[in-house]
């Protein structure tokens, strides 16, 4: 329709009062139409009379426009302001509290285009919130992950944030290691050993894509993982440059939100970034507290873990073993045979001792040719008993040279924690380092105990 002025009650009380108008001018022709006498409506009374009629009717229908329309049109215009100066004001404050959904929520009373305005708002407002719960739970979970490198650490504070922001009462975090999965991380799940065998978990890192498996209320579910009944799992692969790093795990006992998948997704990408950097970091970590000769632990490392295993073992009442060994002559073979076989004698007197030892044991090399190992849990029994397989492993052992065999031998000392009732770990070091020079001083090539 044709508009009057840049206002549209304006226009339409222009119209309605023409409208109105033209209704009463015609009103005389219709009546006369329907077989009123001429001299009765083509009057200047009855004229009047019903153009006064039609700006009343026009004026009437106008006031019933504004009472009934122009409020709910002015309610949405002053939810849109208060939406408007909320986000203006909260680029710069961060400071959404001013308009909460309930706040800024409009009323829906009609079933017309006015309610489908209104509903369109309301709809527009929560998507709104939506958007912007998403921004403070991503920027929330990059910022706490951003600046950890603790592989341990990174994978229980990421699995916390992704159980707090997706409603999921169970998970894990499944990292790379050396071609496997491990378990970095886990909550609620009662045997997390198993999920690296999982087909979901499988074909997740295979298309690099999120798994979602929803169990309706009448399929029997068995083997659960979880202590309460699941209606979905969600499995989600973690990349970094297309190479595979792991899986994020998550089960709800009711289906995820429709929005969980693209919130996972920004999730994704911040922890895979994160976890790439830590799993780097670990790998960096690892070479550095590594002797790159015998592949055991560098001498600072080793205290440092011999430090903690102690402290274990005196909170715990558990036994820790100790062992001390020297190459026997060992200046003789660098003499004889030069420093380049030296080192691969070294070589193979390490590959001979980790043979010997159980996982969990440590090596450390704690000198040129004197090597430490830390045997968590072990009594002095079982020292000596590792202690005499180290020995036999490495006087059966040969290095080729040439057409020459060079054979070599090893010495020994072992005490053990708590028989070796000490105060601190260095005297536990102290004590097998005796034994070991009475290994030396009694003909070399044997296991001495402390006395």
């Amino acid at each position: 329709m044709p508009r009057f002025t840049t206002k549209l009650f304006t226009d339409l009380v222009i119209w309605m009062i023409g409208f109105g108008l033209l209704n009463g001018a015609s009103f005389p022709f219709f009546a006369y139409i329907l077989g009123i006498e001429a001299k009765q409506v083509f009057t200047f009374t009855f004229w009047t009379a019903t153009l006064t009629a039609g700006l009343v009717a026009g004026l009437i229908n106008y006031t019933l426009v504004r009472l009934v329309v122009r409020p709910r049109l002015k309610i949405l215009a002053d939810h849109m302001r208060i939406v408007e100066k909320t986000i203006g004001d909260a680029n710069f404050t961060g400071n959404w509290s001013s308009c909460s959904i309930d706040i800024c929520r409009v009323p829906v009373d009609s079933n017309d285009e006015i309610g489908e305005s209104a509903k369109a708002f309301n709809d527009l407002v929560e998507a709104l919130f939506r958007a912007h719960n998403t921004e403070i739970a991503v920027s929330d979970f990059s910022k706490t992950l951003s600046s950890q490198l603790e592989l341990d650490i990174l994978s229980k504070q990421a699995l916390e944030l992704f159980l707090q922001y997706t409603n999921a009462m169970a998970g894990a975090i499944l990292t790379e290691s050396a071609g496997e999965l491990v378990i970095s991380a886990h909550h609620g799940i009662n045997d997390p050993k198993t999920l690296p065998n999982s087909d979901y978990v499988r074909q997740a890192l295979r298309t690099h894509e999120c798994q979602r498996v929803q169990f309706p209320p009448d399929v029997q579910i068995e083997a659960v993982l979880v202590n309460f009944r699941p209606q979905e799992i969600i499995v989600v692969p973690l990349e970094f440059k297309n190479a595979p790093l792991g899986v994020v795990i998550l089960a709800a006992n009711q289906t995820f939100s429709p929005d969980i998948t693209r919130l996972l997704q920004f999730f994704r990408r911040s922890f895979s970034l994160a976890l790439n950097n830590a799993l780097i970091h670990s790998h960096l970590q690892r070479i550095a507290a590594l002797d790159t000769l015998t592949g055991a632990y560098n001498r600072r490392f080793g205290l440092i873990r011999l430090r903690e295993e102690f402290n274990r073992a005196v909170r715990t009442g558990s036994s820790l073993g100790i062992i001390m060994m020297d190459i026997d002559h060992f200046k003789s073979i660098n003499d004889t045979y030069g420093h380049l076989v030296g080192d691969r004698v070294l070589g193979q007197i390490a590959e001979s001792t980790r043979q010997a030892l159980r996982e969990g044991d440590l090596m450390v090399r704690y000198g040129g040719e004197e090597f430490l190992i830390i045997l968590p849990g072990a009594s002095l029994e079982n020292g000596t008993q590792i202690g005499e397989r180290v020995r036999r492993l490495i006087a059966d052992a040969v290095v080729k040279d040439g057409k020459q065999f060079i054979h070599f031998t090893a010495s020994l000392g072992v005490t053990a924690f708590p028989i070796d009732n000490v105060e601190h770990e260095l005297e536990l070091v102290k004590h097998a380092d005796a034994a070991l020079y009475a290994a030396k001083h009694q003909g070399r090539d044997r296991v001495v105990v402390m006395q």
